[in-house]
């Protein structure tokens, strides 16, 4: 599952196990048509509600469905802005420890409108479209993602 970028298509999906490439995927993003490059990057946090002191995220995903539902959210989003430049959807399974990168969007367009906008709603999407858990471990104890919801279809979301 290593994460290399396309060298002919603009759409960069991919689950990986390895550290995601942030600054590649930011390079590759550019584009000498594109005056703007959004780059949103999650990364474990120290706490979550009523856990103190994470020390470790463990993300797992049903990946037979991870790089579609990728795909679906990159086609919507190009259908909705359809000057956008180049985009990555990258996110990591297994054991991630405090400050790690779990999940990367990072867009071009020729304008920053397009792209903020673009890119607030790939990571919205994504999150509540792509069949990934993560399991958090902190100081009294280990257990599911309190934030973690059903995953819906990715047509659903993008009504609105």
């Amino acid at each position: 599952m290593r994460l290399v970028p396309p060298r002919t298509d603009d759409d960069w999906v991919g689950l990986t196990e390895e550290p995601i490439p942030v600054g590649r995927a930011v390079a590759w993003a550019e584009r000498p048509d594109c005056g703007a490059v959004v780059l949103f990057t999650g990364t474990v946090r120290d706490h979550a509600e009523g856990r103190p002191n994470v020390s470790e995220l463990e993300y797992e995903a049903y990946e037979e469905e991870v790089v579609p539902r990728l795909s679906a959210i990159a086609a919507e989003a190009r259908r909705r802005w359809p000057s956008l430049g180049r985009l990555a959807l990258l996110h990591r399974v297994g054991a991630l420890a405090v400050g790690e990168t779990s999940v990367l969007v990072a867009l071009s367009a020729p304008h920053r409108g397009d792209a903020f906008e673009a890119a607030r709603f790939c990571i919205d999407t994504l999150k509540e479209t792509v069949p990934i858990w993560k399991r958090e471990t902190w100081e009294g104890g280990s257990d599911w993602s309190l934030c973690s919801h059903p995953v819906q279809d990715v047509t659903e979301t993008a009504r609105s």
